[in-house]
């Protein structure tokens, strides 16, 4: 959608006889049935005048097309400023104009980052206005039909109207996206640089004809994108596709295939820990992207999605597409139905009902996602729902397929390929936890290499000597500590005085790469930074929420920190159905620790914080000492 939509001459008209933000205000609410910020209307009146004296320039077509505020289809993001025309060869060409008001900046180490005044608030860190500008064009040039196949020619630019060249913003740290996308700055020198480089792409008008075909053409993924996509997993051992995985994949392919708006597809795919949930979703967001399919990867918990798309990022310069195939669970709120050919849900126990930062926003999560595709495929794993919100049992997921008159398919993964391929240690490992009875009583220490250890400093030193082969061993916990270091970074959140144990959680500088970020080993990670992942090697901190009284496990949500959000507000629902809330808080925090007692594909190693705990593990492996080295 574009909100505003003309030519050069037109544009000059509506500036020079109306006010061109009460223009585009008027556009906006006739477009989208809302009515802009008052922000956003300041925005329009300083920056679109100061376009308009850079297109006061009777060497450039009237007919040149004008496009004002065009938002991505498939993100909430928006073109500021965009021209249309032709070049001297008669080869169609789009430029796109990144507006900013900035006056001034502050340098980031990050790659492609800037600190700066951003929406009238406080400084804070974001894209680079060149960056932003070439990331725009790269999301047109990855999934708009008409301009991949249009031999479009995207020229991407950034017009900081009121800042003067400090250094900073023009640092070469940002040179890699200043070099494709040109930055312009204050004064009639840069304006004139602005006008030679728009003359330079466009010499001929349209008359925003190439404008109608962007608004209108279909969106699906460019060759290119598809192509780079698959080279990537081929190259990635990680990816390959075994036994029943394979099955699981060509079948659920062959159902995206063959849905459509008049016979949608609802694949539900179960799988424990360890049996490739995550390889499979990810083969088929290639295939499917590599059939011409618009489809997305989407997880509830952003670390999944972080560190696979890091893993992807074969080429720098494809990772705005890449990153475009991944989305949040809440990001179909408005989403109008069967817009996506299918949508690839990893992690689907963890959906909520609502959206939102807040979670006041939308309807119900899993009813959104199956009506936002023709096709969608959920990976569901009951047992690892682990707060008071998860909504995706499988049941809730059969449920709203019918509703929304979708045909069922219940495909299984089954093999083990986590915990050496030990279906005993899980088996034991839910027995142990009072999951569900099994046949396994007893834990074969060779099948796995399963440790209770005397300390958590002792423990964190058996996972860094194992991080050291390949960067797959971290230590984790249940949330029992309060995350200090939030606020001070000079906190430890994890303090076990009675061992000298002095931790930070990860949640901070690394966020949802902490698994894979090469000096993160001396940090522990908790539930919903690795969630969903794996590693070779796991060490687990059991705290007091999990305690082992009269020769049974018991759960102790009290002792949970009171910043956990898995099980906020379940006081208040203590009073309303005491019963039943219990029964759901207790097998939230077993399935927690199940959860990350399965994360280590090689080796668990355990300390608990409770004497008896930990006894109670030793007798479980029918040992009183940790094993040897």
């Amino acid at each position: 959608m574009i909100i505003y939509q003309g030519t050069r001459s037109g544009f000059l008209q509506d500036t020079d006889n109306r006010d061109i933000e009460d223009v585009i205000a008027s556009a906006y609410l006739a477009r989208t049935g809302r009515y802009a910020p008052h922000a956003e209307i300041r925005s329009w009146r300083e920056s679109l005048g100061q376009m308009a004296k850079v297109l006061r320039d009777e060497g450039m077509p009237g007919d040149m097309g004008v496009g004002i505020e065009y938002g991505i289809p498939q993100t909430s993001k928006r073109i500021d400023f965009i021209l249309s025309g032709r070049d001297a060869d008669d080869r169609p060409h789009l430029i796109v104009v990144e507006l900013k008001q900035w006056s001034s900046s502050k340098l980031s180490d990050k790659d492609g980052i800037v600190i700066a005044q951003r929406g009238g608030v406080r400084e804070r860190e974001g894209a680079h206005p060149c960056y932003q500008a070439w990331s725009y064009a790269a999301l047109l040039e990855g999934f708009n039909e008409a301009v991949h196949e249009g031999n479009v020619g995207l020229r991407p630019c950034a017009y900081l109207h009121n800042y003067v060249d400090d250094g900073v913003i023009s640092h070469p740290h940002y040179t890699p996206y200043m070099d494709r996308a040109p930055l312009f700055l204050r004064g009639d020198a840069e304006r004139e640089r602005l006008r030679a480089f728009i003359k330079q792409h466009v010499r001929h008008g349209d008359n925003a004809e190439l404008l109608y075909r962007i608004e209108n053409g279909r969106i699906r993924p460019s060759k290119m994108l598809a192509d780079s996509l698959g080279r990537m997993l081929r190259g990635n051992r990680e990816f390959v596709l075994i036994d029943d995985q394979k099955v699981v994949h060509e079948t659920a392919l062959a159902l995206a295939r063959t849905a459509s708006e008049d016979a949608k597809q609802v694949v539900i795919v179960q799988g424990g820990p360890g049996t490739g949930k995550s390889v499979v979703a990810i083969n088929l967001l290639a295939a499917l992207t590599q059939l011409g399919l618009l489809a997305k990867y989407v997880s509830k918990n952003a670390a999944p999605r972080s560190v696979y798309k890091a893993r992807l990022m074969g080429e720098r310069f494809r990772q705005v597409e890449i990153s475009n195939l991944f989305s949040g669970s809440g990001a179909f709120i408005d989403t109008p139905r069967n817009t996506f050919d299918a949508l690839v849900v990893d992690e689907a126990h963890r959906l909520n009902r609502l959206s939102g930062l807040y979670g006041n926003l939308g309807e119900n999560q899993v009813k959104e996602i199956i009506d936002s595709a023709k096709c969608t495929i959920l990976f569901v794993d009951d047992d690892q729902m682990v707060t008071l919100n998860d909504i995706g049992h499988s049941t809730e997921l059969e449920r709203w397929a019918a509703h929304l008159g979708a045909q069922v398919t219940r495909l299984e993964l089954a093999s083990q390929f986590r915990c050496n391929g030990s279906d005993g240690y899980l088996a034991w490992l839910d027995r142990t936890l009072g999951i569900r009875d099994t046949a396994n009583a007893d834990f074969d220490p060779d099948a796995f290499d399963f440790r209770v250890v005397d300390s958590p400093t002792q423990l964190h030193a058996l996972i860094a000597e194992r991080n050291r082969a390949s960067n797959k061993a971290r230590v984790v916990a249940g949330y029992c500590w309060d995350w200090k270091s939030r606020k001070d970074p000079d906190a430890y959140d994890i303090v076990i005085d009675a061992h000298g144990y002095r931790k930070q959680w990860n949640l901070d500088r690394d966020g949802s790469l902490w698994l894979i970020a090469p000096d993160s080993i001396d940090e522990v990670g908790c539930i919903h930074t690795c969630q969903g992942l794996e590693l070779d090697y796991v060490g687990v901190i059991i705290g007091p929420d999990l305690l082992a009284r009269d020769g049974q496990l018991v759960t102790s949500p009290e002792n949970r920190s009171k910043q956990d959000r898995s099980i906020r507000g379940y006081k208040k629902l203590m009073k309303s159905a005491p019963e039943q809330t219990r029964g759901r808080l207790d097998r939230i925090i077993r399935n927690t620790y199940r959860t990350l007692m399965t994360r280590g594909m090689k080796g668990c190693y355990v300390f608990c914080t409770d004497a008896g705990t930990q006894q109670y593990f030793r007798r479980a492996i029918g040992t009183t000492i940790s094993k040897p080295e």
